[in-house]
């Protein structure tokens, strides 16, 4: 039996070692096969909101699946309890096409063909004022690896130049050093989003073959490093479809806890990224896609474990399922938007890096919000009150 004891003092890379979450998750898969209904009803009757390796292992194993409703109903419960009935709205802007990686399932891989673009500051900017004039006081600058023209200094200037417009300035972006983020950090941004994409070692190196991308420890240790860098807030997540969900979702929840163990001050949120179409990437070569179902699963089980993490959802996902997610603990969504560099303009026929499937406009969404009894937050009123 694998052991489930705690790991204190131990660097995140150690841990999912001993545990076996960086392997082909073989041996998980089997323990979670023989998960029984009497293990996931003690996981229930558990305190909601607090986590426990083998809790969670109960609720995203088989046999949880016949305990969706209840687990449902709790999390409801608990995200209300401790969110209030808010969802906050923001819009990515897509700087950059332009890639150094080949990673297989991205359309900014860069061995594909097509003609690249790219924001200028001033270019960025203008796209910024779109996104505020549609509400969006919330924004997630998003690039490929282009450190040609995404360095740090751009990406400064960019937020001196946004900062009066938003009220939370975050990104997603290559992996920096600590000192860098802290940079970024002083200039106004304060989140980072940076998905391990797959913490199975094997399959990370299948699906990122070369660029600096392939280097699986340099993007294991940058939540770490955004953490010491101050930052706000820390976006972890999967690229769902890669491999096992249910071993991912272990793993992603390690490093959670890792996290909020050594950096308390950093506020810590889940994304659930499920693989979309996008250029010159065929759907049928994923072996892993996971149902609408267990999608959900994945998400209240941990919000049962994590009461206090925000968990996001993109327009990867259809209008029909983002609506009923509302009401199960998503606490963020984006919404209108654009993948592409200058796509809120309109003057821009780039490459997308995924096809998003929710095309509704941010007011719609705001009204589907409203109508499911929440209230649409277009402003960070946390980042707002501790500004000077």
């Amino acid at each position: 039996m694998l052991s489930t004891e705690k790991h204190t003092g131990r660097d995140i890379k150690t841990i999912l070692a001993e545990r076996d979450l960086d392997g082909d998750g073989e041996l998980w898969q089997k323990r979670l096969e023989k998960i029984s209904t009497g293990d996931v009803e003690k996981a229930l009757s558990e305190p909601v909101g607090t986590y426990s390796f083998e809790k969670l292992l109960a609720l995203v194993s088989p046999a949880a699946e016949n305990y969706l409703e209840e687990m449902a109903q709790l999390s409801h419960q608990l995200t209300v309890q401790r969110f209030g009935r808010t969802i906050r709205l923001y819009a990515p802007l897509y700087l950059s096409n332009f890639c150094t990686n080949s990673c297989r399932y991205c359309g900014f891989n860069r061995e594909n063909k097509f003609k690249r673009t790219r924001l200028t500051t001033q270019q960025a900017v203008r796209e910024g004022d779109i996104i505020a004039s549609e509400g969006f006081r919330d924004i997630l600058l998003v690039s490929s690896e282009d450190k040609e023209l995404v360095t740090i200094d751009y990406l400064t200037e960019l937020a001196r130049k946004l900062r009066d417009k938003f009220s939370f300035i975050s990104i997603e972006v290559y992996p920096i050093r600590s000192a860098e983020y802290a940079k970024l950090f002083e200039a106004g941004i304060e989140g980072v989003t940076l998905y391990q994409e797959t913490y199975n070692r094997r399959a990370y190196s299948y699906y990122h073959p070369s660029g600096p991308k392939s280097s699986y420890e340099n993007r294991l240790d940058s939540p770490e490093r955004i953490a010491a860098a101050g930052m706000r807030e820390i976006g972890l997540g999967v690229l769902l479809g890669l491999t096992d969900w249910r071993v991912e979702t272990l793993a992603l929840a390690e490093h959670a806890r890792y996290l909020i163990k050594r950096y308390w001050q950093s506020h810590v949120s889940f994304s659930f990224p499920r693989l979309r179409p996008a250029y010159e990437v065929a759907g049928s070569q994923f072996e892993h896609l996971l149902s609408d179902k267990n999608l959900v699963q994945m998400i209240i089980a941990l919000r049962l474990c994590f009461a206090d993490f925000g968990l996001i959802l993109s327009t990867r996902e259809r209008a029909e399922l983002r609506d009923h997610l509302v009401n199960l603990g998503i606490t963020k969504l984006s919404a209108g938007s654009k993948t592409n560099p200058g796509g809120y303009s309109g003057h821009s026929g780039a490459i997308e890096q995924f096809e998003v499937d929710d095309n509704r406009s941010p007011v719609r969404v705001a009204a589907m919000i409203k109508e499911a009894g929440f209230e649409p937050v277009w402003k960070d009123w946390d980042s707002a009150f501790v500004k000077d």
